[in-house]
């Protein structure tokens, strides 16, 4: 590290992170070891090398990072209010089935692999507070607690990586009008001036 800063080496790092994440994507898991991902990234494996222990501590650190990033993506694009909550849920399901698809798949071949489990288990921890601290911040754009909107969320994400691993239309649709006439009632219930002023059309 002595011909970096701090900075230069930690995004170099994520760089890394992100590269031979998406290397994964497209190689599969399985049999890809340390030569062929770095030889399909462009890097050589000194470089990995010098930035994780070996290929698993590169798996973990990879997935939790990357995963991560798509979370704040996908949350990047929520609802402003409730006249922007069917824009949200219609949209955001054919958007993170193309650009995350193959990041999805990739994740649960880490995170079902039982060298990997324990890991996963701690990701889906850390999940589950992230999307309740979203709801929060939902709270007060849509008037509807945050408790109520959080299990919304869960479903919705569900729905949408369901959607991106295996294209089941069927069961997509489903979801998305559940989601859309328990919303419905959640909006009556606890914003009805949202309904007066014309706020929940689909």
């Amino acid at each position: 590290m002595a011909n970096y800063t701090q900075e230069q080496w930690n995004a170099k790092k994520i760089e890394l992170m992100e590269t031979c994440f998406n290397g994964f994507a497209d190689l599969g898991l399985h049999g890809t070891g340390i030569r062929t991902l770095a030889k399909h990234c462009g890097y050589n494996t000194t470089m990995i090398y010098t930035y994780f222990e070996d290929l698993d501590d590169l798996i973990v650190q990879s997935t939790e990072y990357c995963m991560s990033k798509v979370e704040d993506e996908f949350m990047a694009k929520a609802p402003t209010d409730v006249e922007d909550l069917w824009r949200f849920i219609d949209e955001v399901p054919y958007w993170t089935a193309q650009k995350h698809g193959k990041k999805y798949r990739l994740m649960y071949q880490v995170y079902t692999h039982p060298k990997y489990r324990e890991y996963g288990q701690k990701f889906f921890k850390g999940v589950d507070a992230r999307y309740t601290e979203y709801a929060k911040g939902l709270e007060s754009k849509l008037g509807i607690p945050y408790q109520k909107i959080t299990p919304l969320i869960f479903i919705l994400i569900r729905a949408c990586v369901h959607y991106a691993l295996f294209e089941d239309e069927f069961y997509l649709r489903s979801q998305i009008e559940v989601l859309k006439e328990t919303l419905e009632l959640f909006v009556m219930k606890y914003n009805p001036k949202a309904i007066h002023k014309g706020g929940l059309k689909r």
